[in-house]
């Protein structure tokens, strides 16, 4: 079993991860420090991508590819990320963690399990020996992530920016991506993922198809976890009882973005069952106007 584990970079990927992520936890620990958080992510999917690539040394072409999207991916990430928690100051999610030693471990080890599982199509793809000729799968894959990648970095630079406007303090996005998407920057994510995964399947073979827990982790988290619904809860805290929010939340779709003429006007089952408007992302709300 361990043979077949680092056969396939996991015991490896495991490990650099582990370090990386402890290596920030002591310094968010030590030094109450918490603007490296999301760096600390982003950049880890780097490390990995990197490593894996140089450690089999196989260098084909769709190794380089899908290793490259990695890199691309979590350099723009990373950076964003990084210049938006300067320009703000402190990671609110933190206010709760920042003394209590224990939080803070179990954030750190989610993000640590996050960073390993959502990677684990790219490191099995570059300890594959298997390198067969292009295949459709490749391209549908790319284009995948090309969309998601520009869908992402689009809507964060939007609402950036209206964040930034004057003007604009004490509103919701609404404008530019975030008129078809309540959260347009997850969907990107989501698909670029999702992208990876399909590309790295003409190599897959038997228990390497687990790898696909990678990007229906990805998608359970920000649905469920960590993504829209502490959002949504953030945002119906704010603006709950202003009546353009509850307008714009009822006619613009979570997750995948669509005219709000068009949403708006769809059953709610069909919502609720195939475009994610789920009852979750309205706790904070009382139902009325938004059915």
């Amino acid at each position: 079993m361990g043979t077949v584990i680092d056969s396939h970079f996991l015991a490896l990927t495991a490990i650099v991860t582990i370090g990386y992520q402890f290596l920030f936890f002591i310094i968010t620990a030590l030094l109450k420090f918490d603007k490296l958080t999301d760096f600390a992510g982003s950049t880890n999917f780097i490390i990995i991508a990197v490593l894996t690539l140089l450690v089999k040394g196989s260098w084909y072409f769709r190794q380089i590819i899908l290793s490259l999207f990695v890199v691309l991916w979590g350099l723009r990430l990373g950076l964003f990320l990084l210049f938006r928690i300067l320009q703000w100051g402190e990671d609110r999610r933190f206010d709760q963690m920042r003394d209590n030693l224990g939080k803070l471990a179990i954030f750190w080890t989610f993000q640590a399990v996050w960073v390993w599982t959502v990677s684990l199509p790219v490191s099995v793809v570059n300890a594959s020996n298997r390198n067969p000729f292009l295949q459709p799968q490749d391209v549908i894959g790319w284009i995948f992530w090309a969309l998601g990648f520009i869908l992402e970095g689009a809507a964060d630079h939007q609402k950036l920016r209206f964040k930034q406007s004057p003007q604009n303090r004490g509103k919701w996005c609404d404008s530019g991506l975030w008129k078809y998407s309540r959260h347009p920057n997850y969907f990107g994510e989501i698909l670029l993922w999702w992208g990876i995964f399909v590309a790295s399947t003409p190599i897959l073979k038997g228990p390497e198809w687990l790898v696909i827990i990678g990007p229906i982790f990805l998608t359970l988290l920000l649905l469920f976890v960590s993504g829209i619904p502490l959002l949504e809860d953030s945002s119906d805290n704010k603006f709950g009882n202003v009546d353009g929010y509850r307008i714009y939340k009822q006619r613009t779709s979570p997750l995948i973005p669509l005219p709000p003429s068009i949403y708006r006007n769809l059953p709610l089952w069909f919502k609720t069952t195939f475009l994610f408007e789920l009852p979750l992302y309205s706790r904070k709300l009382s139902q009325e106007g938004l059915d």
